[in-house]
């Protein structure tokens, strides 16, 4: 077994909190990541789970073992650093069995060991050289195979494409998850970067203000986030602080109508929002709505059919090759984002154009 279970573990710093009793339990070879703003408590989790640190309060499992108390080199771990941390003077070869010579191998052993490790990584020509002599993702994929060829149980990674630039990094992050699924290991890695934790993750687990906001796939928490500070960390959004309305007025079958006095369709009346009819919002006379920009559609006409529809007013229009995102706001006040696909428009949209903006209500999602 190589899951990993964290129970009730706190973190003190002084009079400051960095961990406050998390849970959390990591699945026998799934890629995990632990995704968060700066100072949530992301890093100070994976030191303790590697032995780095102590935790204040709590324990750690690895494979149904506690291992709260072992140093790290008893904890059956390999770790990959956000600078890799390879020792210059040594070759490529002499980096990935620095581990195997402190945990005294026969030399034929580890020699096989390196090899298919370097193997792994695609860097056997390399095992000659010098660190200096090598690219940043050459650097990177070395530590991988140095954390990889002692065999660990698990595989924790600290923001390990931090340093690489961003047509390297998308690379990386192919090359990271084939690897990982090749050899079947149990990872966990740290990272601030939203788009990489769901590119790579089978699950994510959102931290925040030291305490895990949620875990779930990377489809579950960017679709359904739990509450108002992963919506905003994740991705783009907007949020509609909204009241039910009044009843009286028709509404399509299976939906509800709610009103939002920051969002204004003139100075006398609120933006209607119509979502769907779920469980959640029953009962509910106040709700917090989220709404991707990309599931906002523009139009140059109004559609008399629609509900949830707006004139939008273009503020500031950013192209970003396969996406463009517009900002507008509506006649009596409130701005909303879009996210258009490219070939949606031959020509950018410009500052002062008017659109209708509208979206569907199973696109409102409550976060309650």
């Amino acid at each position: 077994m190589s899951n990993i279970t964290i129970r009730q573990v706190s973190r003190q710093f002084g009079a400051n909190t960095a961990l406050k009793q998390v849970d959390l339990e990591v699945r026998e070879g799934e890629f995990f990541s632990l995704l968060g703003p700066s100072g949530c408590g992301k890093t100070t989790l994976l030191n303790i789970i590697a032995g780095f640190l102590e935790p204040s309060t709590g324990e750690v499992l690895i494979g149904g073992r506690e291992v709260t108390d072992l140093p790290p080199y008893k904890r059956d771990i390999g770790m990959v650093f956000q600078n890799y941390a390879l020792f210059p003077h040594l070759s490529v070869f002499e980096n990935v069995a620095y581990g195997l010579k402190i945990r005294k191998l026969p030399k034929a052993e580890i020699r096989k060991r390196v090899e298919e490790s370097l193997a792994s990584v695609r860097l056997e020509e390399f095992a000659k050289r010098m660190p200096h002599q090598l690219s940043g993702g050459q650097q990177q994929r070395v530590a991988i195979a140095r954390a990889l060829a002692i065999q660990p149980r698990v595989l924790l990674l600290d923001e390990p494409l931090s340093n690489l630039d961003a047509k390297l990094r998308k690379e990386m992050q192919t090359e990271l998850r084939s690897l990982q699924q090749s050899v079947g290991i149990t990872t966990v890695l740290v990272t601030h970067d939203q788009e990489e934790a769901l590119t790579l993750s089978d699950r994510i687990g959102i931290l925040g203000n030291g305490e895990l906001q949620q875990l779930g796939s990377p489809m579950e928490v960017y679709r359904r986030p739990a509450n108002r500070f992963v919506a905003e960390f994740i991705g783009q959004v907007n949020l509609f602080e909204a009241r039910k309305a009044p009843s009286g007025g028709e509404v399509p079958a299976g939906t509800i109508s709610y009103l939002t006095d920051k969002y204004r369709l003139s100075s006398e009346q609120p933006l209607a929002l119509i979502a769907a009819g779920i469980p959640e919002l029953e009962g509910k006379e106040s709700v917090l709505f989220m709404l991707r920009p990309e599931r906002v559609q523009l139009s140059l006409e109004r559609n008399l059919q629609e509900t949830n529809q707006a004139e939008l007013c273009v503020t500031d229009v950013s192209y970003a090759g396969n996406s463009l995102r517009i900002a507008g706001t509506l006649p009596g006040g409130g701005e909303l984002i879009v996210q258009a696909p490219d070939p949606s428009f031959s020509v950018l949209p410009e500052p002062g154009q008017i659109f209708y903006a509208r979206w569907a209500p199973e696109d409102l999602i409550p976060l309650v």
